[in-house]
């Protein structure tokens, strides 16, 4: 966990609203088979990865680097379009 920091109010919102918690969503970076992609929101670089998470579920996960740690924003189960690209990128 030292390459990531959080917000407990952001956790436990998305842990209610999307049933992953951050805790848990960060073992998609250990995906060597991950997909990211760059975005701009509010005028802030925000990086999308979908990955396999612990063998079993694939994540799609929303975060920003900042000062050499990554800081999740969301976290949920990938939907079929984004399940595909995993796939078809593998």
């Amino acid at each position: 966990m030292k390459d990531f920091e959080g917000n407990e109010e952001k956790r436990g919102s998305n842990i209610a609203k999307h049933g992953i918690d951050f805790l848990d969503a960060i073992r998609v970076f250990d995906d060597g088979y991950r997909i990211e992609c760059e975005t701009e929101r509010q005028c802030e670089r925000r990086l999308q990865t979908i990955g396999m998470m612990d063998g079993i579920i694939i994540v799609f996960v929303v975060y920003v680097a900042r000062n050499h740690k990554k800081r999740i924003i969301s976290a949920r189960v990938a939907c079929k379009k984004e399940r595909d690209a995993y796939y078809g990128a593998r």
